[in-house]
């Protein structure tokens, strides 16, 4: 990948921007974690898949929700699962659910800010353009972290009807840059959700690795950069 090879770029949002590289399954059990909640890895997964599939099935949040937001609802969803299955007392879930949800917004907000002043410099050289599974309300959370601006298009599965790895979602923003496939870098944490689906756009890839959910995400496919972090992008651009 050399330099000239780049003119635009794609970001995916949560993992790669949000938790240097990180599933967001490992910092909310942390966050449990910190909070003193300690609950068996299987309950604690199959909470979070809970909250997942809950948020995709009924409308929760809207788009005025920052990430803050967003959070106390998600933990409120997995906490109320865990204690209809007799995992957590409803007095504790009551009492630490805010507490939880507060320690992933500092964590993004944190991860965000030592991101931002790298994401600023390449916004200065290249047009931008984000690719996010997400809730329809990621114009509130970029707006509230600061960084909505750096981003001439923001593309959101919840708003264009299209979810990764589905690579429809990364060729909307392709065409949102107005330039060849082969122009375009796309920066993910998720092989099988961000760099499949770009690669097989004929998009140039960087893989931010970190803490995965799935197996088989410990090796970037060939032609595939790797990077712990997005401020090692500039390096490669």
């Amino acid at each position: 990948m050399a330099n000239s090879d780049i003119q635009g770029i794609i970001f995916d949002y949560g993992g790669t921007l949000d938790t240097r590289g990180d599933h967001w399954s490992h910092i909310i059990r942390e966050a449990y974690n910190k909070a003193g909640l300690f609950p068996a890895e299987e309950d604690f997964r199959n909470a979070y898949v809970h909250a997942e599939r809950e948020l995709a099935r009924v409308r929760h949040i809207y788009p005025e929700h920052n990430f803050r937001d967003l959070m106390r609802i998600k933990i409120r969803i997995e906490f109320d699962f865990l204690v209809s299955n007799g995992k957590l007392d409803r007095e504790v879930a009551d009492a630490k659910a805010d507490e939880v949800a507060d320690y992933c917004y500092n964590y993004a907000r944190t991860c965000v800010h030592e991101a931002r002043p790298t994401l600023e410099r390449l916004a200065a050289r290249y047009p931008m353009v984000l690719v996010s599974n997400f809730y329809g309300n990621i114009e509130a959370v970029l707006t509230d972290f600061g960084l909505r601006e750096l981003f001439g298009t923001i593309i959101e599965s919840a708003v264009v009807g299209v979810r990764k790895p589905d690579p429809r979602i990364f060729a909307l923003g392709v065409e949102a840059l107005g330039m060849p496939a082969f122009r375009v870098l796309v920066v993910g944490d998720s092989i099988r959700k961000d760099i499949v689906p770009a690669m097989s756009l004929g998009c140039l890839t960087a893989w931010v690795k970190g803490r995965g959910w799935e197996e088989g995400e410990e090796t970037a496919p060939e032609g595939c950069k790797t990077i712990n972090c997005v401020n090692e992008l500039e390096s490669l651009v």
